[in-house]
């Protein structure tokens, strides 16, 4: 089992309900996503399109976050959640530098880092992640990685796009179903 998110680029508007509503169920405080939203335009004009990108914690198969971490503070659940004991953590920062993708966050006022657990605990009781339950377009899921292949199809990226580092060091747990225009290697992100 592996426990990981699907990302539907097609149907994504880019509105950000997901990164608001991680934001909100984590309590986190301005300038500190653990789901980050990032929109980016290709081509030239006349002829530019867009796309958005919802990206978290990817709960890689072989996490560098996990195997950098000197104090033990990052582990992986039974379903392959990659978690993080704040209580264990020194703020070494080892997991925030060495993750390709960016995701685990430093609190200088608490001295620790964090990170996305999936909402492991709401997962516990049944219910969805904030950021799939806060999709407004049914863009985002999560759940077993297998599961979640049988569910969309088995013709999804595994975090091939090219706003991505590559998925061989990681082996990320993410399925993406991509528009055409992920693969623009002149993609511009769009700043807000």
């Amino acid at each position: 089992m592996a426990f990981g998110f699907y990302f539907d680029m097609t149907r994504c508007i880019g509105c950000r309900a997901c990164q608001v509503a991680c934001k909100d169920k984590n309590r986190l405080e301005v300038g500190t996503l653990y789901r980050n939203v990032k929109s980016y335009t290709v081509g030239t004009f006349p002829n530019v399109k867009s796309y958005s990108y919802s990206g978290s914690c990817n709960h890689c198969e072989n996490p560098i976050c996990l195997a950098n971490c000197p104090t033990g503070a990052i582990s992986k659940a039974e379903d392959g959640t990659v978690v993080q004991d704040q209580s264990k953590c020194i703020g070494c920062r080892m997991c925030v530098m060495s993750c390709p993708y960016g995701h685990p966050q430093y609190f200088p006022e608490k001295g620790v880092s964090g990170k996305c657990d999936g909402c492991y605990g709401l997962r516990a009781n049944g219910d969805q992640p904030a950021c799939v339950a806060g999709c407004p377009n049914r863009a985002l899921d999560a759940g077993d990685v297998d599961e979640l292949r049988k569910k969309y199809g088995n013709d999804l990226d595994k975090g091939t796009i090219v706003v991505l580092p590559s998925p061989d060091l990681t082996q990320p747990n993410l399925l993406v179903k991509t528009k055409d225009l992920a693969f623009d290697s002149s993609a511009v992100e769009l700043t807000w």
